[in-house]
Order: C-alpha cells, then sequence, then structure tokens
C-alpha cells in the first residue's frame, strides 16, 4: 500500500467514523471517496463537496562534504572549506503539499501549499574561527500558499522572476551567479494564447530587509514565451521599486532529441540604487530582489541527458561580470519508482576575493576563504 492510498483510505475512515458518531445520524452503509482524475492522478473529490484534493510531498537526505555554499535548499549562506566546517554537512527534509481543484462557472479554481520542515546542521559562522555546526530543527517554512481562478493567481509564491522563465538547471549546488531571490506575496494573471505563445504579469512584495518593498509601490515582474516542440524561448523583466533597478533574463530551451535537452540562459540588470548607502535605504552592495549576480550580465548554460529510464546526466555553467564562475555535475537514479538518488560534484571559482574595494558589489560576497573551492552533495528522495 502506497502513502497516497493510505491517505485516501484515512480520509474514507475519518468520514465513516464521523457519520456513525453523529446523534441523529441513522445506520446505512459508508460514504465512499470517490476518485477525481479530472486534474491528474492522486485526487479524490472531498465527501459532499466537487472540490478535488491531494496531498503529496517527499522526504529528503542530504550529505554534503567539501566546500559547499550558496545551496538552495540547504539555504547556505557562505562557503566554507571541509577543515573550518570540521565534519559532514547534513540535512533531512520533509515537505507536504496540498493541491485543489473545482470547476466554477468564472473558470478553474486552484490552491497549492508546500511546508518544509528541516534538521541539520547550522552552519551559522559568528566568527571566522568559532564555526557552530550543532544539528538543530530548523524553523517551519511556508514556501507555497496560494488561490488561482482562471489565470489570476495570489498568495505566497516563488517570484515569477524564477517560475515564468525557469530554474538554472536540474542541479542541486549552485548559485554563485544567483538569478533572483525566490519568497514572495503575488497578485498576477497568467494569459495562455493557446498557439504555444503565454504572458504574465506579477506584482510582488518581495522578502528580506533588502527585497521586501518599503512604500506602496510594488515590485512589477513580465514574461512572455513561446514553446513549441523543438523547445522555447521565454523572456522576463522585473522592476524592484526599493532601488530604481531593472533587471532582465533571456532564456532558449531546445529539444535535441527525445533523450538530450539544452538551455541557455543569459541576465542583464542596472544597478540603479543598489549601491545606496542613505539613511532612507539599506546598501544592498549591487545585488538587489532581482539582479542578484555580481555586476550588470550574468549567464547560465546546461543541459540533461537521459541515459535511459533510470538514469540522466544534468550539467550546468554559470558566470557573472565579475568573474565568478560555477560548474556543477551530477547523475540521477531512480532506484524505484518515486525513489532518487543523486550524486554531484560542484566547483567555484571566485574572481573577487579581496575586499574593500571601490565598487562595494565588488566583494567576496560569499564569504568563501579560498578562491577556489570544491564540493560535494549526495541526496537521496523519495516523493509521495
Amino acid at each position: 500500500m502506497n502513502i497516497n492510498s493510505l491517505l485516501v483510505g484515512s480520509a474514507a475512515a475519518l468520514t465513516a467514523i464521523s457519520g456513525a458518531r453523529g446523534a441523529d445520524a441513522e445506520l446505512g452503509p459508508a460514504e465512499h471517496v470517490k476518485i477525481c482524475d479530472v486534474y491528474g492522478a492522486g485526487y479524490f473529490y472531498i465527501p459532499g463537496t466537487e472540490t478535488c484534493l491531494r496531498i503529496g510531498g517527499y522526504v529528503r537526505y542530504d550529505i554534503g562534504a567539501g566546500d559547499l555554499g550558496s545551496n538552495d535548499g540547504a539555504r547556505i549562506s557562505a562557503v566554507r572549506t571541509g577543515e573550518d566546517r570540521g565534519t559532514w554537512w547534513n540535512n533531512t527534509r520533509l515537505a507536504l503539499k496540498t493541491w485543489t481543484g473545482q470547476e466554477t462557472e468564472l473558470g478553474t479554481f486552484k490552491t497549492y501549499s508546500e511546508t518544509l520542515f528541516n534538521f541539520g546542521n547550522r552552519n551559522f559562522y559568528p566568527g571566522p574561527d568559532s564555526p557552530q555546526n550543532y544539528a538543530v530543527n530548523s524553523e517551519v517554512m511556508l514556501t507555497f500558499a496560494w488561490v488561482q481562478l482562471g489565470g489570476l493567481r495570489v498568495g505566497k509564491d516563488w517570484s515569477a522572476f524564477d517560475t515564468f522563465i525557469g530554474h538554472a538547471g536540474n542541479v542541486l549546488n549552485g548559485k554563485l551567479a544567483p538569478y533572483g531571490d525566490a519568497d514572495t506575496n503575488v497578485i498576477q494573471y497568467y494569459f495562455d494564447a493557446s498557439n504555444g505563445l503565454s504572458t504574465l504579469v506579477s506584482l510582488e512584495k518581495g522578502s528580506s530587509a533588502v527585497g521586501t518593498i518599503d512604500s506602496y509601490v510594488p515590485h512589477v515582474v513580465g514574461g512572455m514565451r513561446y514553446t513549441q516542440g523543438w523547445g522555447a524561448i521565454t523572456g522576463v523583466v522585473a522592476y524592484d521599486s526599493n532601488y530604481g533597478s531593472v533587471a532582465s533574463k533571456v532564456r532558449l530551451d531546445v529539444n535535441v532529441t527525445s533523450e538530450l535537452s539544452l538551455f541557455g540562459m543569459v541576465g542583464y540588470g542596472s544597478n540603479g540604487k543598489l549601491n545606496d548607502d542613505s539613511t532612507n535605504l539599506i546598501d544592498a552592495h549591487g545585488r538587489g530582489f532581482y539582479k542578484q549576480w555580481g555586476g550588470n550580465w550574468a549567464f547560465w548554460v546546461g543541459g540533461a541527458y537521459l541515459l535511459n529510464e533510470k538514469t540522466s546526466l544534468n550539467l550546468r555553467l554559470s558566470g557573472d561580470q565579475f568573474k565568478n564562475y560555477g560548474l556543477a555535475a551530477n547523475v540521477a537514479y531512480t532506484v524505484v519508482p518515486g525513489f532518487t538518488a543523486t550524486v554531484e560534484v560542484d566547483h567555484y571559482h571566485y574572481g573577487n576575493f579581496g575586499v574593500g574595494m571601490v565598487d562595494p558589489s565588488n566583494v567576496n560576497w560569499t564569504n568563501a576563504d579560498k578562491k577556489n573551492s570544491v564540493g560535494g552533495i549526495v541526496r537521496f528522495q523519495y516523493s509521495f
């Protein structure tokens, strides 16, 4: 019995028990949970309603060695050598997800949520000689919680600057040239012309001290995509209302064969007031909510190759104007359906290793203690 079957069975049992305990309930057959196949596999009707519900998630365990940093899953903000860390880095995560769908006279009404629970190394460095790597339970993180009616979506999401254009490859570790921040509240509208052309406009609040809007003017993201059998070309533009900075990315995806897919993405952004140290703005050191790469331009190229139905190879090279470069490569193997093991090796080169330069964004923002760093991650993940 898989987890989805167990969840559906539990829902049916709770329904039967609730009915049996009603003061005025008459004895009769229990109401069975009905499968809903309108929105895909795994959905069932919530008893007594026309709403379809799916419950899922994943369990993940990561092991890291060597020099790790800028890791999306781990939220490591700095790069340290294995010697500085003094032990393995590891993190265990439980992600719980829910999806709902219902047809209305105004269109399809959908919701989605994802909540993360983590336990692992803290990776906190109060000083260069006093790392604190003890394992603790991290705070619960709400990654997604939005509602959508037709093309209109409101709630907690990742920025459309990332989601609409797509993340930079199927690698575990690697935003040495970061392509934008993620967490934000949004009000956005998505339009699909049904001929391969789609557009999106998103009003966003941002997050963090630098990224959260400090007035009634939201950040604004706009995007356009053209998709065909050969692949897709996508562009996004974002306006940072805090710093008057504009950032953009253009991406090309090509399906070379049924086994090989390639992508290339370039980003360009203006500094605006990102280097402003006035009293009304926090000095962002050249890296805002959208333009997070060093300098004005950055690039990301890579691809995926399917060796067989269970094994894939993934590669990604990234860099920016300040000569920061990252290379990530991994092999992902599906052990059994839903359970994947991934082994990855990463190399980082930091072009601006010194500090105190004239341009405040042209510094060693990663806090790396080596100009060239090498690390690796092993990930085990079961998705249900």
